[in-house]
């Protein structure tokens, strides 16, 4: 009995994570990647020029990051357009200032269009969020468009500049709570183990086989 139970604890599969292991490795990412958010937003703000292109080479680091995370899971054309998209960004924020508020004056629209495409692709709900961006996508293509012809590009990058920090800064808070959640989870007090388990080898392969002892 002892030698069958033993061959079933190392054949078996190994045990699944529990939500609380799963929420104690993933709530200090989401807070780290919200906070890196927001200081971002806040440089991008308060350091003049210099602030496009911390913003612009930040978000290509945390781009190409994530395009790596895309490729260990599998996803070949997303992790690599994600990698790509990422170097390309910091390449541009360490090279030229000029050319990053190009990025941004041309970029800001692009994103928020896509991020309304992907809200109303997934439907439901998320259509509402969808219609709302695509409301403000078209308002500040306008804003920038206006402020290109009327200020020049330098303004009209600057204003830019100011968009994609508030878009960086909304887009933390959704990971912060999610953090704070996923640390509650992980938290909590472990739950009782039940009394009938008390003698049993749940442990080595399933109730009601005998503990060698």
């Amino acid at each position: 009995m002892v030698n069958a139970t033993t061959a079933r604890t190392k054949t078996g599969p190994a045990p699944l994570r529990t939500e609380r292991d799963v929420a104690r490795r993933a709530w200090p990412l989401r807070a780290a990647l919200g906070v890196v958010l927001v200081v971002l937003a806040v440089l991008a703000v308060v350091t003049g020029d210099l602030g496009a292109r911390l913003l612009l080479g930040g978000l290509g680091v945390l781009a190409a990051a994530r395009g790596a995370g895309l490729l260990r899971a599998g996803s070949v054309p997303a992790g690599v357009a994600a990698v790509a998209g990422g170097v390309a960004a910091v390449a541009v924020a360490v090279v030229s200032a000029a050319a990053t508020g190009w990025v941004l004056l041309a970029g800001v629209p692009l994103v928020l269009l896509a991020g309304s495409a992907v809200a109303f692709a997934r439907g439901g709900a998320a259509r509402r969020g969808g219609a709302a961006l695509l409301v403000w996508t078209v308002l500040v293509g306008a804003l920038l468009a206006g402020t290109l012809a009327v200020q020049g590009a330098g303004r009209a990058a600057d204003v830019a500049t100011v968009v994609a920090a508030l878009a960086t800064g909304l887009a933390a808070v959704p990971l912060l709570v999610a953090a704070a959640g996923l640390r509650a989870v992980a938290t909590a007090p472990a739950p009782a183990r039940p009394a009938g388990c008390a003698g049993c080898a749940c442990s080595a392969g399933g109730c009601g086989v005998p503990q060698a002892g």
